[in-house]
């Protein structure tokens, strides 16, 4: 199946920001989106809109760090419609802070959001795209990973190891499955609110509003990837503003 018509996308952290845009615009160009994000109730709107547009979407309320609720989104992406195509896995979160300030609960949960969820959703997915002989892992990453800064060492840590566990899904998938990571830069998206240490979410918000790119740019980054031909495996994709350093 080529192009992005009648392609189940199952969207995980997609109650806004990249999620959300992503969902709107593969929504837009045909495919049947499946939403999955903590806040039900943005998803429930999402799923309206969408509808509205004419376009086709399910939901079901998903945290990322419990094993049981990517299970339900595959689930859903297969009862729903009868298969499911693609996971982008796109939860995250950025509680980035100085390491002297030893915020280790921050720590902790980045790494299970940012890194475990990742390895949940292929949890699920996989034993999937194996059955069906088809399947596309689409996994959001950051450039905070290609360029190592002060204060982002906790959050850099967890979106290079999902760039080392991409890597290795790619090299194992074997000519069946495809597999893409998508880094992207600054991006006008909730992210500061998920900073706990003030100065830095400060910090942020005030470099976001200078040079921030709309989520949207990032949806058809991993629209382009998603719409190739089944033989062809858009690896490695980097989507940032012209002023980002």
């Amino acid at each position: 199946m080529d192009g992005l018509d009648g392609k189940v996308v199952a969207i995980t952290g997609a109650s806004s920001g990249i999620g959300a845009a992503t969902a709107s615009l593969l929504a837009a160009r045909g495919a049947k989106v499946v939403l999955g994000a903590r806040r039900a109730e943005r998803l429930e709107a999402l799923a309206a809109r969408i509808s509205a547009d004419g376009g086709s979407a399910a939901w079901t309320e998903v945290d990322v760090r419990r094993r049981a609720d990517l299970a339900d989104l595959v689930a859903l992406a297969r009862e729903r419609y009868g298969a499911l195509d693609v996971l982008v896995s796109n939860a995250g979160i950025g509680p980035i802070s100085p390491l002297d300030e030893l915020r280790v609960d921050d720590w902790d949960r980045m790494v299970d959001v940012n890194f475990k969820g990742v390895l949940h959703g292929i949890a699920a997915a996989l034993p999937v795209f194996r059955e069906q002989r088809r399947g596309h892992f689409v996994n959001v990453i950051s450039t905070a990973g290609l360029r190592i800064v002060p204060d982002q060492a906790v959050y850099a840590a967890t979106k290079n190891a999902v760039r080392t566990l991409t890597e290795g899904l790619r090299q194992e998938a074997g000519p069946d499955l495809r597999v893409t990571m998508v880094s992207p830069g600054y991006v006008g998206t909730e992210f500061a609110d998920s900073v706990t240490s003030p100065s830095i979410r400060a910090q942020v918000r005030e470099t976001g509003l200078d040079i921030a790119i709309p989520p949207e740019a990032i949806g058809r980054a991993i629209a382009f990837a998603v719409e190739q031909p089944a033989q062809v495996d858009v690896g490695d994709i980097v989507v940032r503003p012209t002023a980002q350093g």
